[in-house]
């Protein structure tokens, strides 16, 4: 059994995207097996001023998530440009896309299982969380994790939402962003990592 790996972040709005009805965007993530990854993100907003997209009777998959609030993570290996993409809804939809490297080869990933998705709202403060079976989605991730040394890898992880204004109007928050416009898929952007073990890929 992995010894879990926990990470609690505040993030930040693109300089040229305040969002200023957004009060603040803080999320977590937790590694609770080699390919098990447990997220939470909590925005905290006027509700006068924010859109939230309508819930979808039995969620499953949509594009083009991240055109409407939506919560984000970017996942890869450490050692290899490849990554996954993951965009969840506040109305239950979700998406996963593979990422031969930054922003080539964009594809469906196959999940073995979809998201397990949760979403709470109140008056002011809207929860997701959403864990995510890895295995079977990017070769290396999870219990095959490349590292280096004996039996032990790093998975990097970026967390990420885009928030939509009353007017339509997006504003992006991450854990850090480049010069420039926003971009979720920049390597900088992987801030976070977690060690795995690691199994070599056959």
């Amino acid at each position: 059994m992995l010894e879990r790996n926990i990470a609690f972040v505040s993030l930040l709005p693109h300089g040229d995207t305040p969002g200023e009805g957004v009060r603040r965007v803080v999320a977590r993530a937790e590694l609770v097996e080699p390919e098990s990854l447990r997220l939470q993100y909590v925005l905290e907003a006027d509700p006068e001023r924010v859109r939230l997209p309508a819930p979808v009777s039995g969620g499953g998959t949509a594009d083009r998530l991240w055109a409407h609030t939506c919560f984000e993570a970017f996942v890869g290996r450490a050692d290899s440009p490849q990554y996954l993409e993951l965009n969840f809804s506040p109305s239950g939809e979700w998406a996963a896309y593979r990422f031969e490297s930054y922003r080539q080869g964009m594809a469906p990933a196959a999940l073995e299982e979809p998201p397990r998705l949760a979403v709470r709202g109140g008056e002011q403060r809207l929860e997701l969380e959403a864990e995510v079976q890895l295995r079977g989605a990017l070769p290396g991730l999870g219990a095959a994790a490349v590292g280096v040394g004996a039996g032990n890898g790093r998975m990097r992880i970026a967390l990420s939402t885009v928030v939509e204004d009353q007017d339509g109007g997006l504003s992006y928050w991450a854990l850090r962003h480049p010069a420039g416009r926003p971009d979720f898929h920049h390597p900088d952007n992987f801030t976070l990592a977690f060690p795995v073990p690691w199994n070599p890929v056959q």
